[in-house]
């Protein structure tokens, strides 16, 4: 963590990329738009699925010394298909990330590969009140990941100031905390409850082309986190946030400026 934070540190402070390697890290703000599927699903217990449609944002410094700092976000909302205890549709879900991460670029012959690590916090909210097709009253709840990602980026050039851009990251999980509202039910017996995830893990691919302005490519994000501790949810009932998978496979495209 401490080496973390010097990367940072010396990016910031050495101001803007001098660099004139088009495979390099660059300098500026993006914006850009994306499209995605989204599969949530506790094995035996639910699934949530459907389309999501966002929006991502970032800020890259680099300095003369192939040193980079980064911070990105993106928001999403999908309107999903809920199955577990009945079926449900049209679930409100919104999800929000931010990141920041740090590394440096390095030259192998033709191939400009970028290390990097960081901290991420990832939250996602659904909205399940309304009554299933059995006749069950839905909740609200909401998801909070910390995690450390740790992965790599190479640029490859295509020609034309163009590069395709591979990535892989794996994501250390540190921390999930699971909110649930039970007090939507209605049933007087149950209390909101919060339940701590201590053991998980992610994966992220990305496949980009790079271009000075413009950039696009697929996506896919990964979650396997297991059973939460237990907490009492009323008077001599207890719960836990069942062991569950995400997985989200996108199309974003991307604008420097």
């Amino acid at each position: 963590m401490r080496g973390m934070l010097g990367l940072c540190v010396l990016a910031l402070c050495s101001g803007a990329a001098g660099a004139e390697d088009a495979l390099a890290t660059r300098s500026g703000w993006e914006v850009g738009g994306l499209v995605a599927r989204y599969h949530y699903e506790e094995p035996d217990f639910m699934w949530l699925k459907g389309n999501r449609i966002g929006v991502t944002g970032a800020y890259t410094l680099a300095n003369e010394k192939r040193l980079f700092t980064r911070i990105e976000g993106r928001w999403s909302y999908g309107e999903l298909d809920y199955q577990g205890s009945g079926t449900l549709e049209g679930v409100p879900d919104h999800l929000f990330e931010v990141r920041v991460l740090a590394g440096r670029d390095y030259r192998a012959g033709k191939v400009v590969w970028s290390p990097y690590v960081g901290g991420g916090l990832r939250y996602l909210y659904d909205d399940l009140r309304g009554v299933s097709s059995t006749g069950q009253h839905g909740y609200r709840r909401d998801s909070t990941y910390f995690y450390v990602p740790l992965g790599v980026t190479l640029r490859m050039p295509l020609g034309s100031d163009w590069a395709l851009a591979p990535q892989v990251e794996y994501s250390g999980f540190i921390r999930g905390v699971q909110r649930t509202y039970l007090s939507d039910t209605g049933n007087p017996s149950l209390g909101d409850v919060t339940n701590n995830q201590r053991d998980g893990s992610g994966y992220r691919v990305q496949l980009m082309a790079e271009g000075r302005r413009w950039s696009f490519g697929l996506w896919m994000n990964y979650w396997d986190v297991k059973d939460s501790d237990v907490q009492a949810v009323g008077v001599g009932l207890a719960g836990m946030e069942p062991a569950n998978w995400t997985r989200e496979t996108g199309v974003e495209v991307r604008y420097r400026f």
